[in-house]
C-alpha cells in the first residue's frame, strides 16, 4: 500500500478517518525524518480543527509508543502502577504518593517532567534535594524499582520519540490545545513506560490546561478509554486547580510540605488528593477490596511513619542527601522572606492559581524555555485560601525571594491573585469527578 502525505493531510482536512495502517505510516515516516515538519504541522492543524475518533487516537497513541522502546518491567516486579498529573500549581502529589504506595509493597516506576511556564515539575522539586540524581539509565531505573520499589527519573529519549518530536512541533505551531493530541501524547509515554495500572490526575481551573470541567472530563474519558483499550487498568480523577494545591509553591518549599505530609501533617487539601489517588492505585492493583479500605491503608502509612521511611530510602538510592530531608532547614532557603498583607478585611473569594504560578516564574523558580536554570529556593507559602476570613494587614502569604527586584515585581503581581467579599464564598470542590473505564 502506497502512502502519500498530502493525501493523508487532505483526508483529515476534509473530516475523514485515518486507518491504523495510515497512522502507522505517518508516525514511522515522521520519526525517521522522511516526512518533513511542515507537512506534519499541516496535519496537526487539520486535527486541531477536525479532531480524531477514539479509535484513531488509540492507534496514534500505540504507534507513538512503538516509535521507541516499550519497557517491560515484569522481570523486576509482577505489577507496576503509575500516576500522571496534567500539571498544576503547588502539585507535589508524587512526592508523597509514591512513598505511600511503595511502602505497601506496590512498586511505583515513574518518569516525570520538569517545570515549564507556570506548572511545577517533579524533577525540579526532587533536584532541590542536594545530590539527588534524576538522570538514570534504563538499567538503573529497573534495578531501583526492584530493590526499593520506588523510582522517579527523567524521560529517556528512547521512550516514545515520535511524541517528543511531534510535541515540539505542536508547541511552535499553535496546535497544543487539541484533546486527541494531548491524550495520545500523555498516554503514549505512559504505555511506553511499562505500567500495568495508571491513575490520571486531570487538573481543571485557571491554573490548569483544561479550564472547564466538561473539557477536563472529555480528556479524562478519552485517556481512560485509550488505556483500557490497551489492557491497562485505568482511573482518572478530575481535581480542582482554580487555586493552588496545598500551601507551598516552589521547589524546595514543596519538598518541605511533602515531608510534613509524610509525617502525618501537611495541608488537608493536599493530604486528601494524595489519599484519593494512592487509594485508587491500591484498588487497581487489587491491594484493597474497597475504596474505604484503600483510604484507611494510605492514611495509616502516612501516620505511622512507614511512608516516610520509604521516602528516605528512595532519596538515598538516588544519591540525595538524607540529612537535608531529615532536617529540612538544610534544603535551599531564600534570603528574602516577607509577607504579602491583606489590603482589606473580608472573605477571600478568589485566589487565582495561574497568577500564583506565574509569580513563581517571576521569582525564578520556573522556566519559560526548556533547559533554563531555576532557583530551587524561591516561591510562596500561602497562609489564607478561598473561604478564609482575613483582617486588613494580616499576612495572606509569605514570598520567598533571592532578589529584591524580583520580590517587588512578584509582590505587585500577586496582589492581583486575590479577590475579597463580605459574604462567605462558595469553595470549589477538591475532586470534581472520578472517571472509570465503564464510564468512558
Amino acid at each position: 500500500m502506497s502512502f502519500h502525505m498530502v493525501e493523508f493531510i487532505e483526508k483529515k482536512r476534509d473530516g475523514g478517518e485515518h486507518s491504523e495502517e495510515e497512522i502507522r505510516r505517518f508516525v514511522t515516516g515522521f520519526t525517521e525524518g522522511t516526512i518533513p515538519d511542515y507537512q506534519a504541522a499541516a496535519w496537526a492543524m487539520a486535527v486541531f480543527f477536525r479532531g480524531m475518533t477514539p479509535v484513531e487516537t488509540q492507534h496514534l497513541t500505540l504507534e507513538m509508543a512503538r516509535s521507541g522502546e516499550i519497557l517491560d518491567l515484569h522481570d523486576v516486579a509482577p505489577f507496576i502502577v503509575d500516576k500522571h498529573s496534567s500539571g498544576g500549581v503547588g502539585d507535589k502529589v508524587t512526592l508523597a504518593l509514591g512513598p505511600v504506595v511503595a511502602s505497601l509493597g506496590l512498586p511505583v516506576g515513574k518518569m516525570s517532567g520538569r517545570a515549564l511556564a507556570h506548572t511545577g515539575g517533579t524533577l525540579d522539586k526532587l533536584e532541590s534535594i542536594p545530590g539527588f540524581d534524576v538522570n538514570l539509565t534504563i538499567e538503573q531505573f529497573k534495578e531501583q524499582l526492584g530493590s526499593v520499589g520506588l523510582v522517579i527519573a527523567g524521560q529517556t529519549h528512547d521512550l516514545a520519540p515520535a511524541d517528543g518530536k511531534l510535541y515540539a512541533l505542536r508547541d511552535v505551531t499553535g496546535t497544543v490545545p487539541s484533546i486527541p493530541l494531548i491524550a495520545s501524547s500523555i498516554m503514549s509515554k505512559k504505555i511506553a513506560g511499562g505500567a500495568d495500572a495508571i491513575v490520571l490526575d486531570v487538573k481543571v481551573g485557571s491554573g490548569a490546561f483544561m479550564k472547564t470541567v466538561p473539557e477536563a472530563r472529555e480528556l479524562a474519558r478519552l485517556m481512560v478509554a485509550i488505556g483500557a483499550g490497551l489492557d491497562r487498568r485505568m482511573a482518572a480523577f478530575i481535581t480542582d486547580m482554580s487555586q493552588p494545591l496545598g500551601n507551598a509553591v516552589g521547589n524546595a518549599l514543596e519538598v518541605r510540605e511533602a515531608i510534613d505530609s509524610l509525617h502525618g501533617g501537611g495541608p488537608d487539601d493536599f493530604r486528601e488528593i494524595v489519599v484519593a489517588l494512592a487509594g485508587e492505585m491500591l484498588l487497581l492493583a487489587d491491594k484493597a477490596s474497597s475504596r474505604e479500605e484503600a483510604r484507611a491503608l494510605v492514611e495509616r502509612q502516612l501516620d505511622n511513619g512507614e511512608a516516610w521511611k520509604k521516602f528516605v530510602e528512595f532519596v538515598a538510592a538516588q544519591g540525595g542527601d538524607v540529612n537535608s530531608v531529615e532536617n529540612p532547614d538544610m534544603l535551599p532557603t531564600a534570603s528574602i522572606r516577607e509577607p504579602l498583607k491583606a489590603p482589606v478585611s473580608g472573605y477571600i473569594s478568589r485566589l487565582d492559581a495561574l497568577t500564583v504560578g506565574k509569580s513563581e516564574l517571576i521569582l525564578g523558580g520556573a522556566r519559560e524555555k526548556k533547559g533554563e536554570p531555576i532557583d530551587h529556593a524561591v516561591g510562596i507559602v500561602l497562609h489564607r485560601k478561598v473561604g478564609d476570613w482575613v483582617e486588613k494587614g494580616e499576612p495572606l502569604m509569605t514570598i520567598h525571594a533571592n532578589s529584591r527586584e524580583k520580590f517587588d515585581e512578584a509582590r505587585l503581581f500577586l496582589l492581583g491573585a486575590y479577590e475579597f467579599s463580605d459574604e462567605p464564598p462558595v469553595v470549589p470542590p477538591l475532586i470534581h469527578d472520578l472517571i472509570l473505564p465503564e464510564e468512558s
